[in-house]
């Protein structure tokens, strides 16, 4: 499955989440770490999800940059 990813540049770190999957976030000092994070917190969020008996989101989210001038 494919889940989209958002990640925001703040401060002085990266954060990361996914929204198919509230609760599901990240942060780390580059945006490489905040993304290798998120990709161990979804699986750790599906594993949870699984464990649990509830069913697993499919990915719906999709994004699109636009340009403006």
């Amino acid at each position: 499955m494919d889940y989209l990813v958002v990640v925001e540049r703040g401060d002085s770190s990266y954060g990361a989440y996914v929204p198919d999957l509230p609760g599901c976030i990240a942060v780390g000092e580059t945006r490489a770490e905040a993304t290798q994070l998120i990709r161990e917190a979804i699986e750790f969020h599906l594993e949870g999800l699984r464990d649990e008996g509830h069913p697993v989101p499919p990915p719906t989210s999709s994004a699109e940059l636009v340009t403006v001038t």
